[in-house]
């Protein structure tokens, strides 16, 4: 039991002190402004771009799609950089020293990006309705509510595998970078699935976002959460599987870095 205690609060001082180190060099309006405008310009950028290239009888497709992939910013970017800049600011050899649970310790570098990720879908959301109509009447927000914490669970979990790759690599923002980008085409945001040929949608399915965006577009369309469950739970696998292998990744990264005594080089 005691070790339990300490496990969770290990956990939990992981969680908040990453994330704050992180973010603390940002003024709070600063914080407050990106976390509200970037939704709106990536909106505005692939609505006004979708429904001029096709049709505005297609506005929910792409409010809807881009609303959800938002949550890759703090699922891609923040997680990863969560555990790169151990090794980018000199605390990894600290860290890698310590006797601490290394499952609390890396699992708990994603759980406020969890969060600070599902908000960011809200906020997406809130400019839906407020500049493309987006009607929400027929949608059960329960169950919206927790595919986007499904989702953005998934797309962290993507994120902490990413991070464990800036452990090994200098070149970790031009990979998060294409790895945002790759997302923003195979996960059906902006592009619908089967307009893809047999190899993008094989691509498509073994990511985050992919089900958690189609799940979205049916609870807005008035399906229920029964219907729609199988996604999530697809998209919940998924997400387990990405942290698993990110999981054993790190452990493996520590092993091979203690050896040939690597951890400071950057």
């Amino acid at each position: 039991m005691h070790t339990l205690v300490v496990n969770i609060r290990l956990f939990w001082q992981g969680t908040l002190l990453s994330y704050i180190a992180l973010f603390h060099w940002l003024r709070p309006v600063t914080y407050t402004a990106s976390k509200i405008l970037m939704p709106l310009a990536q909106m505005m950028f692939f609505v006004l771009l979708g429904t001029y290239a096709t049709s505005a009888s297609n506005i929910n497709f792409y409010v809807i799609g881009n609303a959800v992939q938002i949550t890759a910013v703090s699922g891609i970017f923040g997680v990863t950089m969560s555990i790169g800049n151990d090794r980018s600011m000199g605390t990894l050899p600290y860290l890698f020293g310590t006797p601490a649970n290394r499952f609390a310790l890396f699992f708990g570098r994603a759980f406020m990006h969890v969060i600070d990720g599902a908000l960011g879908v809200v906020i997406a959301f809130m400019w839906g309705v407020l500049l493309f109509n987006l009607d929400l009447s027929n949608t059960d927000l329960s169950a919206l509510g927790l595919t986007i914490l499904v989702t953005t669970f998934s797309t962290c979990a993507l994120g902490l595998l990413m991070g464990c790759l800036s452990l090994i690599t200098a070149n970790v923002m031009f990979i998060n970078n294409t790895v945002y980008f790759l997302l923003l085409i195979f996960s059906g945001a902006n592009v619908a699935l089967d307009k893809f040929p047999l190899w993008m949608q094989t691509i498509s399915n073994l990511l985050p976002l992919t089900r958690g965006i189609a799940a979205s577009r049916l609870l807005v369309a008035g399906s229920s959460l029964e219907s729609i469950s199988p996604l999530l739970w697809q998209e919940l696998l998924i997400g387990v599987v990405y942290g698993i292998i990110g999981y054993f990744m790190f452990a493996a990264f520590e092993t091979v870095a203690k050896r040939r005594g690597t951890l400071e080089t950057v």
